[in-house]
């Protein structure tokens, strides 16, 4: 039995189910996207090609073995996207939720069943249909769970609005015991660096009292201020428009002193030094271009 924990977002590492770029299938047509920067590069005739995908996250299972992580892989399925992980499905404390993500995508549920068939059935749950919730969206801060969420009356026409408020609240009804902070979030179908696809697109977590943040994501001012309050502004690194959109908040911790990150992210990788981590270096850029980067790519089973 897999007996799952996870608490925050930057504990030591032991478990991880990591996305596959195998047999990720064609480039898509444009009415395939599902999302801005996807349509950009698809439009560009720049969009990813398999192999080079294939080597990104290569690079990152390397980095994983290398701390001594148990690393799973979805099982292949052909001619099909199953690079991001974090959509599908995400743990709190001992408990897998299964996420509602977007129908297209259900398979990729299916290409990790095998994982999911390792944990006890009384600690995996299912949200009702109407509920919408993506692992991008949902971020765990010990007490607090943040989520990511779109309060706009047009949130069905939104394609990039992954999770709802019905998603908010079936959280705080499983969890009671937890602070529940809902973030409503920028969301763009046309133009990548107004879109904030997830929460971890702009903010994360990192050590013990650390976060990257993009204060621009969020709808309302309040939201950006009470990660400050609760952080401090000194020990918050806020990124630009631009490194946004290249997935700049979208880092993965290995241990509380130890971020993976994007070999072109300089400016925060310096920071990342100053402040004591140690920076593994990888090249994710080709990745990226589907607006999305480690974190995406990760489902954590088990932190220490």
């Amino acid at each position: 039995m897999l007996e799952l924990n996870i608490k925050n977002e930057t504990s030591r590492l032991r478990a991880v189910v990591l996305g596959s770029a195998f047999k990720n299938g064609p480039t898509p047509k444009v009415e395939e996207a599902y999302d801005p920067k996807s349509l950009e590069h698809i439009l560009a005739g720049t969009y990813p090609l398999e192999h080079d995908m294939v080597n990104e996250m290569e690079a990152f299972n390397i980095v994983l073995k290398k701390y001594n992580v148990t690393v799973y892989r979805p099982e292949m399925i052909e001619n099909y996207n199953q690079i991001f992980t974090r959509d599908i499905g995400f743990v709190i404390d001992d408990t897998f939720v299964k996420s509602n993500i977007l129908p297209d995508r259900e398979r990729e549920l299916d290409a990790i069943q095998y994982i999911i068939d390792q944990i006890n059935p009384k600690k995996v749950v299912r949200p009702p249909e109407e509920v919408h919730i993506e692992g991008g969206d949902v971020m765990l801060w010990n007490d607090y769970i943040f989520i990511g969420t779109y309060k706009g009356s047009d949130y069905k026409d939104y394609i990039t609005a992954r999770t709802n408020m019905l998603g908010v609240k079936y959280i705080k009804d499983l969890f009671p015991n937890k602070i529940v902070k809902e973030f409503d979030l920028v969301k763009s179908k046309i133009e990548a660096r107004d879109n904030a696809l997830h929460l971890d697109c702009c903010f994360q977590p990192v050590g013990n009292d650390k976060g990257i943040i993009y204060k621009n994501g969020f709808r309302e001012e309040a939201d950006y201020l009470f990660l400050v309050n609760l952080f401090g502004k000194e020990n918050l690194f806020h990124i630009t428009r631009d490194e946004m959109y290249n997935m700049n908040s979208n880092v993965f911790s290995i241990d509380t002193n130890v971020v993976v990150s994007e070999r072109n992210f300089t400016r925060l990788n310096n920071w990342l030094r100053v402040n004591g981590f140690v920076v593994e270096e990888i090249p994710y850029s080709e990745i990226a271009k589907q607006e999305g980067l480690l974190r995406c790519s990760t489902l954590p089973l088990i932190r220490d």
